[in-house]
């Protein structure tokens, strides 16, 4: 199956890196998240939303904790996507990675899962092109903390 990787060394520690997946403020801050509901525990809900309006919410992504650990690691699976022009695209796993290398950590990031259709190639390309340019984001917001 067809997988999106990125990997990129951070000037920030790696608990820092995996609460930056976590934690709301820091979600809006560098993601540009709306709303989040995250229960750390195995098997919990992760879910984030974005442009959200009063008539409710454009983007979700919802799936469930599968591991946690707060200095290195953060895998979510049964990820689902909705975007109200597409169709549902789930089961896919988000795998978050950070290790210490000296000073840095070195972030290691993998969503797959994908699906064959026009909408699944269509979310894996969009994706392929996505997360090099937000684990940028994310390397600039933690590197001006």
């Amino acid at each position: 199956m067809k997988k999106v990787e990125v990997t990129v060394t951070i000037k920030s520690k790696p608990e820092t890196i995996i609460a930056a997946f976590i934690d709301p403020d820091m979600l809006k801050a560098w993601w540009k998240v709306d709303r989040t509901f995250i229960n750390t525990e195995v098997g919990g809900v992760y879910a984030i939303t974005w442009q959200t309006t009063a008539n409710g919410f454009k983007y979700v992504t919802l799936g469930n904790i599968r591991r946690y650990q707060p200095n290195r690691e953060l895998v979510i699976n049964n990820l689902t996507y909705f975007n109200p022009e597409k169709e549902i695209m789930g089961e896919m796993t988000l795998t978050i990675i950070a290790k210490q290398n000296g000073e840095s950590a070195v972030l290691y990031l993998c969503q797959e899962g994908y699906q064959t259709s026009d909408d699944w190639d269509w979310y894996y390309n969009a994706v392929k092109e996505a997360w090099p340019l937000v684990v940028q984001d994310l390397k600039q917001y933690l590197e001006n903390l």
